[in-house]
């Protein structure tokens, strides 16, 4: 049987078929939740999830198989995505769709498809977020302070201190109004100040929360 021609399913699923689509589903899997523990640290829970969704979308689309009902099972395994209690970033969102498409590919019995296009995907992945890696002195700023508090210039001398190219990207309200949370991105002087920068950040927001971090999604997660 030619793979490139036709699918492994062609003549119907069966146990034999069944058994080696998951097995592969799986390592595909193995390989996708790999490549994103690499490039993401921090989430230990969606790398197992990315781990099992190419099987688990793969168990759907074989039990549908030659009926109507596929497209329906395609739209509700789309509908997914929903599982996180709150919504991932970017790259998050991007790995989710990646394994279920490798999923949907071996459900349908294209295994050498799904290897091909998770090798190119994964190379691509990789390279962009290699020529995106954030410079080393760049950084995402949360200032929290009280209201009653002028911020259009009030850490502009900070600022030329510590830090340039500063952008305020976003002003949100919080505590029934009583605050504010300002979203800055800029590029630090030098690392080494971080801390004096810092606490002069602290004396002008009344000793208020501020958190420096590597990127805006790091930012929103403190």
């Amino acid at each position: 049987m030619n793979l490139l021609d036709q699918s492994l399913l062609c003549g119907g699923p069966t146990i034999s078929t069944f058994l080696l689509t998951t097995v592969f589903s799986i390592l595909f899997g193995l390989i996708i939740a790999l490549m994103y523990s690499i490039q993401n640290k921090r989430s230990k829970t969606m790398a197992i999830a990315l781990a099992v969704m190419p099987a688990i979308v793969q168990a759907i689309i074989m039990l549908v198989s030659g009926n109507i009902g596929a497209g329906v099972a395609v739209a509700g395994a789309f509908n997914l995505v929903r599982f996180r209690s709150a919504p991932g970033n970017a790259k998050d969102i991007g790995y989710i769709f990646f394994a279920m498409v490798v999923g949907f590919m071996a459900g349908m019995g294209f295994l050498l498809f799904a290897f091909i296009f998770m090798v190119v995907i994964g190379v691509t992945l990789f390279v962009v977020a290699r020529l995106a890696m954030d410079k080393a002195d760049v950084h995402s700023l949360r200032i929290i302070l009280p209201e009653d508090l002028d911020f259009n210039d009030l850490f502009d001398e900070v600022f030329a201190k510590y830090a340039t190219n500063v952008v305020l990207n976003r002003v949100k309200t919080t505590n029934m109004g009583s605050l504010f949370e300002l979203y800055y991105t800029l590029e630090v002087n030098n690392p080494s100040q971080i801390k004096e920068f810092i606490d002069e950040l602290r004396v002008r927001n009344s000793n208020l929360n501020v958190v420096l971090s590597r990127t805006m999604e790091d930012a929103e997660e403190l």
